[in-house]
């Protein structure tokens, strides 16, 4: 049972956007076919603006698959993606998928993966064999480990946040105090 606490911490294997030593990690669980998610992508990107390098941004997989039947497959897709066309290329694809949330069946994947600068037969190669299924299912379980049943759901720097993260304004303002008010601890 989780207390709220990432499980496990941000290490080498996640995908991440900023400052290894950004003084506020936030940690996002998702599914690239959930509407909340989409929401949850442009606050995201503004907390980016605001906060610059204070703030290191991970994303890790948490398919749905009852409820969105591509978000499996899109995950598979972007790690597919991010192994053959590195860092760049996964945060190309991780926002292609956002922006074009209401078109993920395969071919429309494969055009997103030829977006981002990857070679599409080969992708298509990864989901066919389900090469990047087990990465996938390893996001979703730390997910369960740490109390995920829901996406988005945030920790910020390894704890769960329950706040409203719908206000970016508001949402900066909580990290912000989360971080002084732990570091004063």
């Amino acid at each position: 049972m989780s207390n709220g606490v990432l499980a496990p911490p941000v290490g080498a294997d996640d995908h991440t956007q900023g400052p290894d030593d950004a003084p506020i990690t936030l940690v996002e669980y998702g599914d690239y076919e959930c509407p909340h998610c989409r929401r949850a992508h442009a606050v995201v990107k503004a907390l980016q603006r605001t906060l610059g390098p204070s703030l290191r941004y991970v994303f890790r997989n948490f398919p749905l698959g009852e409820a969105h039947p591509h978000a499996e497959r899109a995950a598979e897709a972007a790690e597919s993606v991010g192994a053959r066309g590195g860092h760049a290329a996964f945060w190309a694809m991780h926002d292609l998928l956002f922006a074009h949330q209401d078109a993920l069946e395969d071919p429309d994947l494969l055009e997103y993966a030829a977006a981002a600068g990857v070679d599409p037969e080969e992708v298509a190669a990864d989901l066919d064999s389900g090469a990047y299924a087990a990465r996938v299912r390893t996001d979703f379980r730390s997910g369960v480990r740490s109390g995920v049943n829901g996406t988005p759901t945030f920790f910020v720097n390894g704890h769960r946040y329950d706040g409203d993260w719908t206000d970016p304004a508001g949402f900066a303002e909580d990290l912000r105090g989360l971080v002084h008010t732990r570091v004063r601890r």
